[in-house]
């Protein structure tokens, strides 16, 4: 692989900034900030880490919606880092375990002064650092194979796992993304709906600002829907990537939508079913409809399917298929020895290529884990995703094989739920199921073995320990659960009763 890969990505961002300064580059909040004041806030930035005490590569960044935090992310690859991203509203005790994990001993900061500085690192503080934008390409000190993030997802001992990306890795679903036919101008308008904790959001920043255009982000503090709703209309937006729940909750809407300028419209992070999508169709007349796939471990995501308006649309169960592999990759589906099954018989999808980490953050039992040898001679990565391929090589999606769930788009380990909580009642047995409600999306339904107590002290010591979306939304007591043929507990049993 070409080690100057990354570089060129971050020449693209330091032209867009010479050459579009006027123009904006982000609208935070409801108000514009150019590429002038971007590069400006990236050199300040810079100057900073470059006068920090510790020389360690990887950088805690505090998430907050503003110019000072996406700057963070550039300016620390640009110094050849890795950042490593801690959520203000995440539990004290699950951010000091990544920075525990990760050894962090820096961290940007973009809050008040007198917010608390409660961890044990050298805080340096990203509001009015003074820089300018002369950002010249030979001062990138970036090589592919180093890291650009480490991501830490739900993990079932109830210790978040990481998920080292590189920058090759990056790099490399860059250019998977534009061979699609992707094109992207600094006319367009691209939507930012995500935490920065969550990969995709990678994609809805770094694309529009190689590009020149701008990018509209979703403040923490509002009602989702309605503003993406409220951007989409106000703004015409033109680019938006989503999970498929933000449509599931504007279908009531479908009707008053109209949303002529948007020209992709693209989902990832759940199922997207057919039906919806029809709906959502006509709110965007113009735009072409893309359902991709991706596990964080893949780098955004490594599959794409476009909707066909016209009708024939693949799917299985309901759900729109995932389509076929992005240029840097491949896709199989393996049965249980790690053979490729035949079209049309069910096996765990399975993924190989550039965008692909190599393991995870100081596990190698769980990478060795994650892993399968295949026919072909690679070395796959084992998703836990159910599908089928079929005779055109499109990939069915049916479900997940293990006890993971997508939770609004984030993945959900439910073994962690369980864990905290069988942690808080110490002698009673839990279960968590995901199900799908009404509206087609996924809930977290907690089943306790007792009988029935008041549960706010149990919920109220989850919010210590868990992110918000991993809160159970139903808790049910059965006084003895049931056990299936081989004498486990019987989740299917527990779930009918929902």
């Amino acid at each position: 692989m070409d080690d100057r890969l990354f570089s060129d990505v971050l020449n693209f961002v330091a032209k867009s900034i010479e050459f579009y300064g006027d123009r904006p580059a982000f609208f935070i909040d409801g108000e514009s900030y150019t590429y002038k004041v971007f590069g400006e806030t990236i050199s300040g930035i810079r100057t900073a880490l470059r006068n920090r005490n510790s020389k360690s590569s990887n950088i805690g960044i505090v998430l907050n919606n503003d110019v000072e935090t996406y700057s963070s992310i550039f300016a620390v690859w640009m110094e050849g880092c890795a950042y490593v991203p801690l959520h203000p509203h995440w539990p004290k005790e699950r951010c000091q375990d990544i920075i525990s994990q990760v050894g962090l001993a820096t961290i940007l900061d973009s809050s008040s002064a007198d917010k608390d500085d409660s961890f044990d690192c050298n805080l340096i503080r990203t509001k009015n650092l003074q820089g300018n934008c002369e950002i010249q390409k030979n001062e990138f000190n970036v090589n592919d194979g180093e890291l650009a993030y480490i991501l830490f997802t739900s993990g079932s001992t109830g210790k978040p796992k990481g998920v080292p990306i590189s920058k090759g890795n990056v790099a490399a679903f860059v250019g998977s993304f534009f061979d699609i036919g992707f094109e992207i101008t600094e006319n367009d308008r691209v939507l930012q709906c995500f935490d920065l904790t969550f990969d995709l959001s990678v994609m809805s920043y770094l694309i529009p600002l190689m590009k020149g255009a701008c990018v509209y982000t979703v403040p923490d503090n509002v009602v989702k829907y309605t503003y993406i709703y409220d951007l989409m209309d106000e703004h015409n937006l033109t680019v938006a990537l989503m999970v498929p729940s933000i449509i599931n909750y504007l279908k009531p809407y479908f009707d008053e939508i109209d949303v002529p300028s948007m020209r992709y419209s693209l989902f990832c992070g759940e199922a997207l079913y057919e039906d919806v999508t029809a709906g959502w169709a006509k709110c965007l007349p113009n735009a072409e409809i893309y359902n991709v796939y991706g596990p964080t471990e893949d780098t955004i995501f490594c599959t794409y399917y476009k909707y066909q308006r016209e009708g024939g649309n693949k799917t299985c169960n309901g759900i729109l298929s995932i389509g076929k592999s992005m240029s840097s990759g491949s896709i199989m589906v393996l049965d249980e020895e790690g053979h490729e099954t035949p079209v049309g018989e069910s096996g765990e999808l399975c993924l190989y290529g550039r965008q692909l980490f190599d393991g995870y953050w100081k596990d190698k039992e769980k990478t060795e884990s994650a892993f399968v040898l295949s026919d072909d001679g690679n070395r796959y990565y084992k998703t836990g995703d159910l599908c089928y391929r079929d005779a055109d090589g499109d990939i069915m999606y049916m479900g997940r094989m293990d006890s993971q769930a997508k939770i609004q788009g984030y993945r959900v380990e439910l073994g962690e739920i369980e864990f905290h909580a069988r942690d808080f009642f110490k002698d009673r047995n839990v279960v968590c199921v995901a199900y799908e409600n009404e509206s087609k999306l996924t809930e977290i339904a907690m089943f306790i073995e007792s009988d029935e107590v008041s549960t706010d002290e149990l919920v109220s010591y989850l919010r210590t320990k868990l992110p918000a979306y991993m809160i159970p939304t139903r808790i049910m007591f059965v006084q003895v659960f049931p056990l299936n043929a081989n004498g486990k507990t019987d989740r299917k049993a527990l779930k009918s009763k929902l």
